[in-house]
Protein backbone atom coordinates (compact mmCIF):
# COMPACT_ATOMS: atom_id res chain seq x y z
CA UNK A 1 0.00 0.00 0.00
CA UNK A 2 2.89 2.23 0.02
CA UNK A 3 2.73 5.79 -1.28
CA UNK A 4 -0.99 4.69 -2.46
CA UNK A 5 -2.09 8.43 -0.88
CA UNK A 6 0.01 10.75 -2.72
CA UNK A 7 -0.80 8.84 -6.13
CA UNK A 8 -4.11 10.12 -5.53
CA UNK A 9 -2.40 13.73 -6.04
CA UNK A 10 -3.17 15.79 -9.05
CA UNK A 11 -6.82 15.22 -9.45
CA UNK A 12 -8.10 18.29 -11.15
CA UNK A 13 -11.97 19.32 -12.28
CA UNK A 14 -14.05 16.71 -12.66
CA UNK A 15 -11.70 13.83 -11.05
CA UNK A 16 -10.94 15.65 -8.07
CA UNK A 17 -14.67 16.02 -7.54
CA UNK A 18 -15.47 12.14 -8.16
CA UNK A 19 -12.72 11.48 -5.77
CA UNK A 20 -14.21 13.87 -2.78
CA UNK A 21 -17.70 13.81 -3.67
CA UNK A 22 -20.59 11.60 -1.55
CA UNK A 23 -18.48 11.24 1.34
CA UNK A 24 -21.08 11.22 4.50
CA UNK A 25 -20.02 10.67 8.13
CA UNK A 26 -21.49 10.11 11.36
CA UNK A 27 -20.27 8.94 14.80
CA UNK A 28 -22.22 6.65 17.28
CA UNK A 29 -22.65 7.64 20.55
CA UNK A 30 -20.36 4.36 21.78
CA UNK A 31 -17.51 6.57 19.70
CA UNK A 32 -17.32 4.50 16.81
CA UNK A 33 -17.10 6.62 13.45
CA UNK A 34 -18.72 5.78 10.50
CA UNK A 35 -17.94 6.76 6.80
CA UNK A 36 -20.13 5.87 3.75
CA UNK A 37 -18.51 6.73 0.31
CA UNK A 38 -21.23 6.27 -2.27
CA UNK A 39 -20.52 4.62 -5.82
CA UNK A 40 -23.66 3.20 -7.95
CA UNK A 41 -21.78 2.53 -10.43
CA UNK A 42 -22.26 -0.89 -10.01
CA UNK A 43 -24.45 -3.33 -7.19
CA UNK A 44 -21.11 -4.20 -5.17
CA UNK A 45 -19.64 -2.69 -1.96
CA UNK A 46 -16.92 -2.66 0.62
CA UNK A 47 -17.04 -3.24 4.13
CA UNK A 48 -14.03 -1.98 6.15
CA UNK A 49 -13.49 -1.95 9.91
CA UNK A 50 -10.18 -0.44 10.93
CA UNK A 51 -8.46 -0.25 14.36
CA UNK A 52 -5.70 2.68 15.29
CA UNK A 53 -3.46 -0.47 16.65
CA UNK A 54 -0.46 -1.83 14.83
CA UNK A 55 2.82 -3.29 15.77
CA UNK A 56 4.30 0.69 16.96
CA UNK A 57 1.74 0.13 19.94
CA UNK A 58 2.90 -3.15 21.07
CA UNK A 59 5.38 -2.94 23.77
CA UNK A 60 8.98 -4.95 23.90
CA UNK A 61 8.62 -8.68 24.69
CA UNK A 62 5.21 -8.65 22.81
CA UNK A 63 6.05 -7.93 19.22
CA UNK A 64 3.77 -9.54 16.60
CA UNK A 65 0.74 -10.11 18.84
CA UNK A 66 -1.57 -7.56 16.97
CA UNK A 67 -0.58 -9.49 13.72
CA UNK A 68 -1.73 -12.89 15.55
CA UNK A 69 -4.74 -11.05 16.95
CA UNK A 70 -5.70 -10.53 13.60
CA UNK A 71 -5.31 -14.14 12.58
CA UNK A 72 -7.46 -15.23 15.84
CA UNK A 73 -10.40 -13.14 14.64
CA UNK A 74 -11.23 -15.50 12.37
CA UNK A 75 -11.45 -18.41 15.18
CA UNK A 76 -14.93 -18.04 16.19
CA UNK A 77 -16.94 -16.32 18.66
CA UNK A 78 -19.45 -17.13 21.28
CA UNK A 79 -22.31 -17.16 18.24
CA UNK A 80 -20.36 -17.85 15.31
CA UNK A 81 -18.04 -20.96 15.62
CA UNK A 82 -14.60 -21.04 14.15
CA UNK A 83 -14.57 -20.58 10.03
CA UNK A 84 -17.87 -19.97 9.67
CA UNK A 85 -17.21 -16.21 9.48
CA UNK A 86 -15.21 -17.10 6.17
CA UNK A 87 -18.12 -20.10 5.51
CA UNK A 88 -20.89 -17.44 5.46
CA UNK A 89 -18.87 -14.59 3.78
CA UNK A 90 -18.13 -16.88 0.89
CA UNK A 91 -21.51 -18.13 0.53
CA UNK A 92 -22.93 -14.84 -0.19
CA UNK A 93 -20.67 -14.44 -3.19
CA UNK A 94 -17.97 -12.41 -0.79
CA UNK A 95 -14.60 -12.41 -0.44
CA UNK A 96 -12.34 -11.15 2.88
CA UNK A 97 -9.54 -10.76 4.69
CA UNK A 98 -7.69 -8.84 7.26
CA UNK A 99 -4.16 -7.05 6.84
CA UNK A 100 -1.85 -5.51 9.94
CA UNK A 101 0.72 -2.55 9.96
CA UNK A 102 2.67 -1.02 12.00
CA UNK A 103 -0.37 1.97 11.97
CA UNK A 104 -3.12 0.00 11.89
CA UNK A 105 -5.21 -3.26 11.96
CA UNK A 106 -7.97 -3.91 9.37
CA UNK A 107 -10.86 -6.43 7.83
CA UNK A 108 -12.85 -5.79 4.88
CA UNK A 109 -15.55 -8.22 2.84
CA UNK A 110 -16.47 -7.11 -0.69
CA UNK A 111 -20.00 -8.77 -1.39
CA UNK A 112 -23.19 -7.81 -3.03
CA UNK A 113 -25.12 -4.55 -1.58
CA UNK A 114 -27.56 -7.00 -0.19
CA UNK A 115 -25.63 -8.43 1.89
CA UNK A 116 -24.58 -5.35 4.21
CA UNK A 117 -26.63 -6.75 6.70
CA UNK A 118 -24.65 -9.75 6.83
CA UNK A 119 -21.58 -8.31 6.94
CA UNK A 120 -21.74 -5.98 9.55
CA UNK A 121 -23.90 -8.82 11.52
CA UNK A 122 -20.18 -10.75 11.53
CA UNK A 123 -17.97 -8.03 11.87
CA UNK A 124 -19.48 -6.36 15.15
CA UNK A 125 -20.13 -9.86 16.43
CA UNK A 126 -16.39 -10.41 16.75
CA UNK A 127 -15.57 -6.63 17.61
CA UNK A 128 -16.71 -7.44 20.95
CA UNK A 129 -17.75 -11.67 21.20
CA UNK A 130 -14.56 -12.92 20.54
CA UNK A 131 -14.30 -16.37 21.47
CA UNK A 132 -10.05 -16.77 22.62
CA UNK A 133 -9.10 -20.26 23.78
CA UNK A 134 -5.57 -21.52 24.61
CA UNK A 135 -6.58 -24.50 22.36
CA UNK A 136 -7.26 -22.40 19.29
CA UNK A 137 -4.19 -19.50 20.10
CA UNK A 138 -2.11 -22.77 20.23
CA UNK A 139 -2.60 -23.98 16.83
CA UNK A 140 -2.22 -20.42 15.27
CA UNK A 141 0.84 -19.25 16.97
CA UNK A 142 2.09 -22.35 14.86
CA UNK A 143 0.72 -20.84 12.12
CA UNK A 144 2.47 -17.33 12.75
CA UNK A 145 5.65 -18.77 12.87
CA UNK A 146 5.68 -20.44 10.25
CA UNK A 147 4.71 -17.53 8.13
CA UNK A 148 7.73 -15.72 9.32
CA UNK A 149 9.94 -18.27 8.06
CA UNK A 150 8.39 -18.67 4.97
CA UNK A 151 8.50 -15.06 4.56
CA UNK A 152 11.16 -13.51 6.29
CA UNK A 153 13.40 -15.86 7.57
CA UNK A 154 13.58 -17.86 4.22
CA UNK A 155 13.17 -14.50 1.98
CA UNK A 156 16.58 -12.87 1.89
CA UNK A 157 14.82 -9.58 0.66
CA UNK A 158 12.36 -9.59 3.27
CA UNK A 159 15.37 -10.62 5.83
CA UNK A 160 17.59 -7.70 4.60
CA UNK A 161 14.32 -5.43 5.27
CA UNK A 162 13.86 -6.09 8.69
CA UNK A 163 17.43 -5.87 9.46
CA UNK A 164 17.59 -2.73 8.07
CA UNK A 165 14.66 -1.27 9.84
CA UNK A 166 15.75 -2.56 13.13
CA UNK A 167 19.62 -0.60 12.56
CA UNK A 168 17.61 2.54 11.03
CA UNK A 169 15.33 3.14 14.49
CA UNK A 170 17.06 3.32 17.65
CA UNK A 171 14.04 4.00 19.71
CA UNK A 172 10.55 4.33 17.81
CA UNK A 173 8.70 0.50 17.73
CA UNK A 174 9.32 1.24 13.95
CA UNK A 175 12.35 -1.27 14.51
CA UNK A 176 10.06 -3.87 14.98
CA UNK A 177 8.70 -6.67 12.56
CA UNK A 178 4.83 -6.39 12.20
CA UNK A 179 4.89 -9.98 12.03
CA UNK A 180 7.20 -9.99 15.29
CA UNK A 181 10.50 -11.42 16.20
CA UNK A 182 10.34 -15.13 16.72
CA UNK A 183 11.70 -15.12 20.08
CA UNK A 184 8.59 -12.92 21.26
CA UNK A 185 6.10 -15.53 19.14
CA UNK A 186 7.75 -18.44 20.93
CA UNK A 187 7.07 -17.06 24.40
CA UNK A 188 3.61 -15.73 23.71
CA UNK A 189 0.38 -17.30 25.61
CA UNK A 190 -3.52 -16.51 25.14
CA UNK A 191 -3.67 -13.84 27.64
CA UNK A 192 -1.00 -11.85 25.61
CA UNK A 193 -4.10 -12.04 22.80
CA UNK A 194 -6.89 -11.35 24.88
CA UNK A 195 -5.34 -8.10 26.89
CA UNK A 196 -4.73 -7.07 23.55
CA UNK A 197 -8.16 -7.41 22.15
CA UNK A 198 -9.42 -5.95 25.21
CA UNK A 199 -7.65 -3.05 25.55
CA UNK A 200 -7.98 -1.98 21.62
CA UNK A 201 -10.49 -3.45 19.81
CA UNK A 202 -13.24 -1.34 20.90
CA UNK A 203 -15.81 1.11 19.07
CA UNK A 204 -14.12 4.15 19.87
CA UNK A 205 -10.82 2.98 18.65
CA UNK A 206 -12.27 2.11 15.26
CA UNK A 207 -13.37 3.65 11.81
CA UNK A 208 -16.14 1.55 9.90
CA UNK A 209 -15.74 2.23 6.15
CA UNK A 210 -18.42 1.42 3.53
CA UNK A 211 -18.19 2.07 0.26
CA UNK A 212 -20.04 1.39 -2.96
CA UNK A 213 -23.57 0.96 -4.02
CA UNK A 214 -24.97 2.76 -1.03
CA UNK A 215 -27.10 5.35 0.87
CA UNK A 216 -25.00 6.53 3.73
CA UNK A 217 -28.79 7.09 5.44
CA UNK A 218 -29.37 3.26 5.42
CA UNK A 219 -26.08 2.67 6.51
CA UNK A 220 -25.88 4.72 9.60
CA UNK A 221 -29.17 2.87 10.35
CA UNK A 222 -27.66 -0.45 9.71
CA UNK A 223 -24.52 0.85 11.94
CA UNK A 224 -26.34 1.96 14.62
CA UNK A 225 -28.48 -1.65 14.70
CA UNK A 226 -24.91 -3.31 14.52
CA UNK A 227 -22.34 -1.47 16.30
CA UNK A 228 -24.60 0.86 18.08
CA UNK A 229 -24.85 -1.54 21.57
CA UNK A 230 -20.95 -2.38 22.35
CA UNK A 231 -20.00 -0.55 24.92
CA UNK A 232 -16.97 2.06 24.09
CA UNK A 233 -13.72 0.92 26.50
CA UNK A 234 -11.38 3.39 28.35
CA UNK A 235 -8.41 3.21 25.92
CA UNK A 236 -4.73 2.90 27.48
CA UNK A 237 -2.46 5.88 27.36
CA UNK A 238 -0.36 5.90 24.09
CA UNK A 239 3.01 6.58 24.35
CA UNK A 240 4.15 9.69 22.01
CA UNK A 241 7.56 8.26 20.36
CA UNK A 242 9.90 10.41 19.21
CA UNK A 243 13.70 8.98 17.37
CA UNK A 244 16.75 11.07 18.20
CA UNK A 245 18.56 13.19 15.05
CA UNK A 246 20.83 10.51 13.59
CA UNK A 247 24.39 11.74 13.95
CA UNK A 248 26.51 9.77 11.43
CA UNK A 249 25.96 7.11 8.19
CA UNK A 250 25.29 3.47 9.62
CA UNK A 251 26.14 0.26 7.29
CA UNK A 252 24.99 -2.95 8.04
CA UNK A 253 25.51 -6.39 6.08
CA UNK A 254 23.15 -9.33 5.73
CA UNK A 255 24.60 -12.53 4.71
CA UNK A 256 21.73 -14.85 3.29
CA UNK A 257 21.25 -17.62 0.61
CA UNK A 258 20.43 -15.40 -2.41
CA UNK A 259 21.34 -15.37 -6.03
CA UNK A 260 21.81 -11.64 -5.91
CA UNK A 261 23.00 -8.36 -4.08
CA UNK A 262 20.93 -6.27 -3.22
CA UNK A 263 22.13 -2.29 -1.86
CA UNK A 264 19.13 -0.19 -0.04
CA UNK A 265 19.76 3.19 0.94
CA UNK A 266 17.32 4.06 3.82
CA UNK A 267 17.12 8.12 4.50
CA UNK A 268 15.08 9.62 7.48
CA UNK A 269 12.70 12.43 6.39
CA UNK A 270 9.69 14.07 7.71
CA UNK A 271 6.73 13.10 6.76
CA UNK A 272 3.16 14.65 6.63
CA UNK A 273 2.09 16.24 10.13
CA UNK A 274 0.34 19.37 8.65
CA UNK A 275 -1.40 18.67 5.23
CA UNK A 276 -2.16 22.51 5.00
CA UNK A 277 1.71 24.16 6.13
CA UNK A 278 3.60 21.39 5.24
CA UNK A 279 5.39 21.46 2.08
CA UNK A 280 8.48 18.91 2.24
CA UNK A 281 6.79 15.75 2.11
CA UNK A 282 5.19 16.35 -1.13
CA UNK A 283 8.56 17.67 -2.58
CA UNK A 284 9.77 14.48 -1.74
CA UNK A 285 7.46 12.44 -3.30
CA UNK A 286 7.83 14.10 -6.30
CA UNK A 287 11.13 13.65 -5.67
CA UNK A 288 10.73 9.75 -5.78
CA UNK A 289 8.81 10.37 -9.29
CA UNK A 290 11.51 12.02 -10.38
CA UNK A 291 14.09 9.56 -10.12
CA UNK A 292 11.68 6.29 -10.50
CA UNK A 293 8.57 6.70 -11.55
CA UNK A 294 8.44 5.99 -14.85
CA UNK A 295 10.93 4.02 -17.04
CA UNK A 296 12.26 7.08 -18.72
CA UNK A 297 13.14 8.43 -15.15
CA UNK A 298 16.61 9.18 -14.26
CA UNK A 299 17.30 6.29 -12.32
CA UNK A 300 16.21 3.51 -14.80
CA UNK A 301 17.39 5.58 -17.58
CA UNK A 302 20.92 6.28 -16.57
CA UNK A 303 22.09 3.41 -14.23
CA UNK A 304 20.20 0.77 -16.05
CA UNK A 305 19.86 1.28 -19.88
CA UNK A 306 23.27 3.92 -20.02
CA UNK A 307 26.10 2.58 -17.82
CA UNK A 308 24.57 -0.65 -17.25
CA UNK A 309 25.48 -0.79 -13.87
CA UNK A 310 22.17 -1.94 -12.18
CA UNK A 311 20.10 -4.33 -13.65
CA UNK A 312 17.07 -3.00 -11.15
CA UNK A 313 16.87 0.36 -9.54
CA UNK A 314 14.31 2.07 -7.56
CA UNK A 315 13.16 5.21 -5.37
CA UNK A 316 10.62 5.13 -2.69
CA UNK A 317 8.75 7.58 -0.15
CA UNK A 318 5.94 6.82 2.50
CA UNK A 319 5.20 9.93 4.56
CA UNK A 320 1.64 9.06 5.30
CA UNK A 321 1.95 7.32 8.68
CA UNK A 322 1.82 7.74 12.66
CA UNK A 323 5.59 6.97 12.99
CA UNK A 324 8.69 8.89 11.03
CA UNK A 325 9.49 8.41 7.13
CA UNK A 326 11.77 7.47 5.24
CA UNK A 327 13.49 7.57 1.46
CA UNK A 328 14.56 4.75 0.18
CA UNK A 329 16.93 4.06 -2.83
CA UNK A 330 17.48 0.16 -3.86
CA UNK A 331 19.49 -1.37 -6.74
CA UNK A 332 20.20 -4.71 -7.71
CA UNK A 333 23.94 -4.25 -9.41
CA UNK A 334 24.36 -5.80 -12.92
CA UNK A 335 26.26 -9.03 -13.45
CA UNK A 336 30.11 -7.53 -13.41
CA UNK A 337 29.30 -4.65 -10.96
CA UNK A 338 29.76 -4.14 -7.48
CA UNK A 339 27.92 -3.15 -5.39
CA UNK A 340 30.32 -0.20 -4.32
CA UNK A 341 29.90 0.54 -7.32
CA UNK A 342 25.91 1.17 -7.57
CA UNK A 343 26.28 2.73 -4.34
CA UNK A 344 28.35 5.18 -5.92
CA UNK A 345 26.42 5.86 -9.05
CA UNK A 346 23.14 6.19 -7.34
CA UNK A 347 25.14 9.15 -4.83
CA UNK A 348 26.22 10.58 -8.33
CA UNK A 349 22.30 11.02 -9.49
CA UNK A 350 21.87 12.71 -6.19
CA UNK A 351 24.50 14.91 -6.58
CA UNK A 352 23.58 15.43 -10.60
CA UNK A 353 20.20 16.48 -9.34
CA UNK A 354 21.39 19.07 -6.90
CA UNK A 355 23.67 20.98 -8.77
CA UNK A 356 21.82 20.83 -12.33
CA UNK A 357 18.21 20.83 -11.21
CA UNK A 358 14.80 19.35 -12.10
CA UNK A 359 13.61 20.77 -15.90
CA UNK A 360 9.89 21.75 -15.89
CA UNK A 361 9.14 19.27 -18.27
CA UNK A 362 10.54 16.44 -16.26
CA UNK A 363 8.50 17.74 -13.25
CA UNK A 364 5.22 17.78 -15.60
CA UNK A 365 5.72 13.53 -16.98
CA UNK A 366 5.59 13.39 -13.36
CA UNK A 367 2.65 14.26 -12.39
CA UNK A 368 0.97 13.26 -15.56
CA UNK A 369 2.23 10.13 -14.59
CA UNK A 370 0.62 10.26 -11.33
CA UNK A 371 -2.56 11.52 -12.64
CA UNK A 372 -3.06 8.76 -15.18
CA UNK A 373 -2.72 6.07 -12.19
CA UNK A 374 -5.23 7.69 -9.76
CA UNK A 375 -7.77 7.51 -13.10
CA UNK A 376 -7.61 3.94 -13.17
CA UNK A 377 -7.50 3.93 -9.13
CA UNK A 378 -10.63 5.67 -9.24
CA UNK A 379 -12.33 2.17 -11.13
CA UNK A 380 -12.30 0.28 -7.50
CA UNK A 381 -14.60 0.92 -4.54
CA UNK A 382 -11.71 -1.14 -2.52
CA UNK A 383 -9.19 1.75 -2.89
CA UNK A 384 -11.57 4.58 -2.44
CA UNK A 385 -12.26 2.53 0.73
CA UNK A 386 -8.63 2.31 1.56
CA UNK A 387 -7.85 6.07 1.09
CA UNK A 388 -10.24 6.88 4.07
CA UNK A 389 -9.51 4.47 6.29
CA UNK A 390 -6.19 4.88 6.23
CA UNK A 391 -6.14 8.43 6.13
CA UNK A 392 -8.53 8.32 9.59
CA UNK A 393 -6.30 5.77 11.14
CA UNK A 394 -2.95 7.78 10.81
CA UNK A 395 -4.75 10.70 12.41
CA UNK A 396 -5.07 12.91 9.10
CA UNK A 397 -7.93 12.59 7.99
CA UNK A 398 -10.02 11.96 4.79
CA UNK A 399 -10.68 15.59 4.40
CA UNK A 400 -7.27 16.10 4.28
CA UNK A 401 -7.05 15.02 0.67
CA UNK A 402 -8.38 18.05 -1.51
CA UNK A 403 -5.64 19.74 0.72
CA UNK A 404 -3.32 17.71 -0.43
CA UNK A 405 -4.13 17.54 -3.45
CA UNK A 406 -3.39 21.02 -4.23
CA UNK A 407 -0.16 21.07 -2.28
CA UNK A 408 1.43 18.29 -4.57
CA UNK A 409 0.17 20.02 -7.15
CA UNK A 410 1.87 22.79 -6.44
CA UNK A 411 5.06 21.25 -6.26
CA UNK A 412 7.78 23.17 -8.14
CA UNK A 413 11.62 22.05 -9.36
CA UNK A 414 12.99 24.32 -6.58
CA UNK A 415 11.19 22.07 -3.51
CA UNK A 416 12.29 18.87 -5.37
CA UNK A 417 15.71 20.32 -5.19
CA UNK A 418 15.93 22.12 -1.41
CA UNK A 419 14.30 18.35 -0.19
CA UNK A 420 17.22 15.96 -2.09
CA UNK A 421 20.15 18.63 -0.78
CA UNK A 422 18.36 18.80 3.45
CA UNK A 423 17.52 15.28 3.48
CA UNK A 424 19.65 12.92 1.15
CA UNK A 425 22.89 13.25 3.64
CA UNK A 426 25.46 10.85 5.25
CA UNK A 427 23.81 11.83 8.46
CA UNK A 428 20.52 10.64 7.86
CA UNK A 429 21.84 7.42 6.30
CA UNK A 430 21.45 3.53 6.93
CA UNK A 431 22.80 1.40 4.29
CA UNK A 432 21.98 -2.28 4.46
CA UNK A 433 23.49 -4.97 1.75
CA UNK A 434 22.42 -8.33 1.00
CA UNK A 435 25.70 -10.36 1.01
CA UNK A 436 24.29 -13.24 -1.34
CA UNK A 437 25.47 -16.67 0.28
CA UNK A 438 25.22 -20.48 -1.92
CA UNK A 439 21.78 -21.74 -2.44
CA UNK A 440 21.23 -24.48 -0.23
CA UNK A 441 18.77 -26.63 -2.64
CA UNK A 442 16.68 -27.08 0.41
CA UNK A 443 12.60 -27.18 0.06
CA UNK A 444 11.75 -23.53 1.34
CA UNK A 445 9.14 -23.89 4.21
CA UNK A 446 5.70 -23.75 3.29
CA UNK A 447 2.64 -22.15 5.20
CA UNK A 448 -0.35 -20.37 5.32
CA UNK A 449 -1.43 -17.08 6.21
CA UNK A 450 -4.66 -17.72 7.75
CA UNK A 451 -6.13 -21.34 8.68
CA UNK A 452 -10.07 -20.95 9.23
Amino acid sequence: MRNFLFCVALLTGGLQHVASAEVFEHTLANGLRVIVKEDHRAPVLVQQIWYKAGSMDEHTGKTGVAHVLEHLMFKGTRSVPAGEFSRRIAAAGGRENAFTSNDYTAYFQQLHKSRLPLAMKLESDRMHGLNLTAAEFSKEIKVVMEERRMRTDDEPHALLQEKMMAAVYLEHPYQHPVIGWMSDLEQMNVNDARAWYQHWYAPNNATLVIAGDVKASEVFALAQRYYGGIPRQVQPVRRNFTEPVQIGIKRIVVKAPAELPLLVMSFHAPNIVDPQQDWQPYALEMLAGVLSGNDSARLNKHLVREQQVASSVGAGYDSASRGPGLFTLEATPSEGKTVGEVEAALRGEIAQLVKDGVSAEELKRVKAQVLAGEVYKLDSVFYQAMQIGQMESIGLGYKAIPVMLEKLQAVTAEQVVQVAEAFLLDDNLTVAVLDPQPLSGKPKHKGADHVR
